[in-house]
């Protein structure tokens, strides 16, 4: 309910920005400046852009994890919806909006540098073969093995840091939303490359994301995609 509620933010959204979007790249290729700073209401604006990003594309993946604590949660409070639920849910969300925090502010930082088009697409192949680099060469690391090793056994995270009470489940959601955010941060920043609100890649790097936790074969389908996007930047240089 939570992701359908934030993908249709995403659609209206989308729909709103998109002829802003285009008469800034139709000014932009008539060499008219698009050098304008950023203000405060842009800023939160951005923000919150990225949060509801966020939550569309990580919450499917983590579904499984929240419906086994959800289960475990009923059968020890009685409660259809225990309290305990919405603040593991709240303590996963929280980690996801701090790396919104971060991506909004690396945004105004290519804004300001004049490294971002007017939709929101990193100008220079070098930023973009660098940020796709980059992002290949983290999905073939031991960290990132080791927390989607997490990510892919809900049960087994829940049973090896299992806390009681309010305070327990915040520490879980935030626990697991930081083993998702060092599995999946890579992946969010080749938006950047492909464009921040382009629905389409947004979408495909949801299912990506998806399969990758729940597919037997996860590990090997992460290493390589590494291996893909560190390909596709050596090309973007070269090119």
């Amino acid at each position: 309910m939570l992701a359908a509620l934030a993908w249709a933010y995403l659609i209206h959204l989308d729909r709103q920005m998109s002829a802003t979007m285009l008469e800034g790249q139709a000014m932009a290729e008539m060499g008219m400046s698009m050098d304008v700073p950023w203000t405060i209401t842009d800023a939160v604006f951005t923000f919150v852009m990225w949060t509801v990003m966020m939550v569309a594309m990580m919450t499917p993946s983590a579904a499984p994890v929240v419906l086994i604590f959800a289960g475990m949660q009923r059968k020890q409070t009685g409660r259809r919806l225990p309290l305990g639920l919405l603040v593991f849910g709240a303590g996963y969300l929280l980690v996801w909006s701090g790396f919104s925090a971060v991506a909004a502010a690396a945004q105004w930082a290519l804004h300001q540098a004049a490294m971002l088009s007017p939709v929101m697409t990193a100008a220079s192949p070098w930023v973009g073969g660098g940020i796709l680099i980059v992002a290949g060469i983290y999905q073939l690391t031991p960290s990132k093995r080791a927390c989607l090793t997490h990510c892919q056994s809900p049960l087994g995270f829940l049973m090896s840091h299992w806390r009681n009470g309010t305070a327990g489940a915040l520490r879980m959601g935030v626990a697991h939303g930081a083993y998702c955010l060092g599995c999946c941060w890579a992946l969010m920043c080749v938006l950047f490359v492909v464009g921040v609100m382009n629905l389409v890649w947004v979408a495909a790097l949801s299912v990506f994301v998806l399969v990758e936790k729940v597919s037997p074969a996860g590990q090997t389908i992460a290493r390589l995609a590494g291996a893909a996007m560190v390909a596709a930047g050596v090309l973007m240089w070269v090119r």
